[in-house]
C-alpha cells in the first residue's frame, strides 16, 4: 500500500493527535506514523505539522506511505533456557527466559518463543499473522515466565476470546521500589503510547482502560515484593502503572528505576515475572493452572534484598 494518499480528516478523528490519526487511517503502527510525520511525509492542508498537533475534521491530509516491509519469518532455532511446562494437542505452555521475544518482528534479531518451539518440533496453530501464528498473548523481552501458545485452531479461537473477555487469570510477581501505600489496592489508569518516546507507554487521559490489582507480599528496606493480578493486558502495563505511582519495578531503567539499586542487585532488566497462569482448557473446559519459579537473576536480587532487611 505504498504511494500517495489524499483525503479529508473524518469527523471521528477530530481533535486527535496527527500521528495517531495517520496510524488509525492507514493501519500503521504509531512508530511508523510518527516517523512519516517527522519526515514531512504527512501534510495537513499542504503544511508539515508536529506529530503532537491536533487534527481538525475536514482538513486535507496528504500522506506518502512507505513501501510494504516483508513480514519476518519464523525460523526454527533452539532457544537456550526456554522450557515447556505443559503440552497437548491444543496448547503448549512455556517458561520464557529473559532476552526472548514472543515472535519475530521488524528490527528484532534475537531469539523468539516461536522459533524455539519450532526447533523443539512443536507445531502451532496457523491462525494469526504469519510471523505470530498461535500467539494469543505476549510477554516483554525483558520479562520472564509463563506464556501459553495455541497449537490447534480451536484453541486459538477459544484463547483469544478468553483473553479478550478477561477470563484468563494472569498473576505476576514484581519487586518495586519503596513501600506501596496502601499495601494492597487497585491501579485504574488508562495507558497509551508515550507522547514523546516511541518505545515507551504512559498513563494518558485518552488511553485504553487499564486495571492492575496488587498485594504486597513482603516489604524490604528499599523495595517491596508484590503479587500482581492483571485485569487488562496492555503493553508494559505493570511497568507503567507502578512507575506512575513512583514505585517503578526495580531494575527498570526505562521507567525510572534507581540505577544504583539495580547495579547493587546485579539486575540489567526489570524484576518482573509471569508467575501464574490459569484458564479454561479450550477443549476439555476444565480449569488448568500453571506456576513458574523465579529465574536465577531474580532469585539473586531477592536474596540480596532479604539479607539487607
Amino acid at each position: 500500500m505504498s504511494g500517495q494518499r489524499s483525503l479529508p480528516v473524518p469527523d471521528g478523528l477530530d481533535g486527535m493527535r496527527l500521528d495517531q490519526a495517520v496510524s488509525r487511517l492507514f493501519g500503521l503502527s504509531r512508530t511508523v506514523a510518527a516517523t512519516l510525520v517527522e519526515s514531512g511525509d504527512a501534510l495537513v492542508d499542504g503544511v508539515a505539522r508536529l506529530k503532537s498537533e491536533k487534527v481538525v475534521a475536514g482538513s486535507w491530509l496528504e500522506v506518502t506511505l512507505p513501501s510494504p516491509v516483508a513480514a519476518p519469518v519464523v525460523v526454527a532455532a533452539p532457544v537456550h533456557g526456554l522450557g515447556i511446562i505443559y503440552s497437548d494437542d491444543d496448547i503448549v505452555v512455556v517458561d520464557k527466559p529473559v532476552g526472548v521475544a514472543a515472535h519475530p518482528s521488524p528490527g528484532w534479531t534475537g531469539p523468539t518463543v516461536l522459533s524455539g518451539l519450532a526447533a523443539m518440533g512443536q507445531n502451532v496453530a496457523t491462525s494469526g499473522a504469519a510471523e505470530r501464528q498461535g500467539i494469543v498473548h505476549r510477554l516483554d523481552v525483558g520479562t520472564t515466565g509463563l506464556m501459553v501458545v495455541a497449537k490447534s485452531e480451536v484453541a486459538y479461537s477459544a484463547l483469544k476470546r478468553a483473553f479478550k473477555e478477561r477470563e484468563v487469570e494472569k498473576r505476576y510477581h514484581a519487586v518495586v521500589q519503596g513501600h506501596l501505600d496502601p499495601l494492597r489496592g487497585t491501579i485504574d489508569a488508562p495507558i497509551d503510547r508515550h507522547p514523546t518516546a516511541d518505545y515507551k507507554f504512559a498513563v494518558m487521559s485518552d488511553g485504553k482502560p487499564s486495571v492492575t490489582h496488587y498485594d504486597t507480599i513482603e516489604a524490604f528496606r528499599s523495595a517491596s515484593l508484590v503479587d500482581v493480578r492483571l485485569e487488562t493486558g496492555r503493553t508494559h502495563q505493570i511497568r507503567v502503572h507502578f512507575s506512575a505511582m513512583r514505585h517503578p519495578c526495580v531494575g527498570d531503567l526505562t521507567y525510572g528505576s534507581d540505577p544504583t539499586l539495580a547495579a547493587r542487585l546485579k539486575l540489567d532488566r526489570q524484576w518482573l515475572h509471569a508467575r501464574e497462569l490459569a484458564f479454561s482448557h479450550p477443549r476439555t473446559h476444565d480449569e488448568v493452572r500453571f506456576v513458574s519459579d523465579y529465574p536465577d537473576d531474580l532469585k539473586y536480587a531477592l536474596d540480596v534484598l532479604q539479607d539487607a532487611g
